[in-house]
């Protein structure tokens, strides 16, 4: 996506990459983006540490979301598929925002922070056709199987893969959260 940014944007504009750990502190930029890993980062302090990254009036943006199949019959084939090894796969909302609130994490947190003001939340719905094989590709990289010894893992999309048909469509909505950084006093 930076590379993308950099042919599209005038050379004027400094581009940074890095994990957010690593940003110097003192640096502020007008805007810091993240996308589906936001989660990772520690919750401890992170909007403090976000909005010191940001100059006044700067944006935060981030994006992400689930990608769920569409067919409800192929939904619970796979949940019966992977019921003996695992209960759910779903990845629980970081504040506790149950799925379907009008406000999704981390809008939710933004709304919260008085770090933030404007906090935005739009949803652009995609539906995608993928293979069975890629489909399990995408669930080899979710926590939920992350933590399961190889073996299970290894059993659990075996089983997946012979509930699966050879195409799935999946509900693949991108969830975009902006805010901007209060001005200082």
């Amino acid at each position: 996506m930076l590379a993308e940014l950099r042919k599209r944007v005038p050379e004027s504009v400094r581009t940074v990459q890095a994990a957010f750990e690593d940003l110097r502190s003192g640096e502020r930029y007008g805007l810091v983006y993240a996308a589906a890993a936001l989660h990772w980062t520690n919750p401890e302090g992170r909007w403090s540490r976000i909005a010191s990254l940001l100059e006044p009036g700067g944006v935060f943006a981030s994006c992400g979301g689930p990608i769920r199949l569409a067919d409800p019959a192929v939904e619970e084939a796979v949940r019966a598929a992977r019921a003996p090894f695992l209960e759910s796969d779903e990845i629980p909302s970081p504040d506790g925002t149950p799925w379907g609130h009008d406000m999704q994490w981390p809008g939710s947190e933004l709304q919260r922070s008085e770090r933030f003001t404007g906090v935005q939340q739009s949803v652009i719905k995609r539906r995608l056709l993928m293979s069975a094989r890629d489909y399990v590709g995408h669930l080899s990289t979710i926590s939920a199987y992350l933590v399961l010894p190889a073996f299970e893992r290894e059993q659990v999309f075996s089983q997946i893969m012979q509930v699966l048909p050879d195409r799935v469509e999946v509900a693949a909505d991108l969830i975009v959260h902006l805010a901007r950084r209060r001005s200082e006093d």
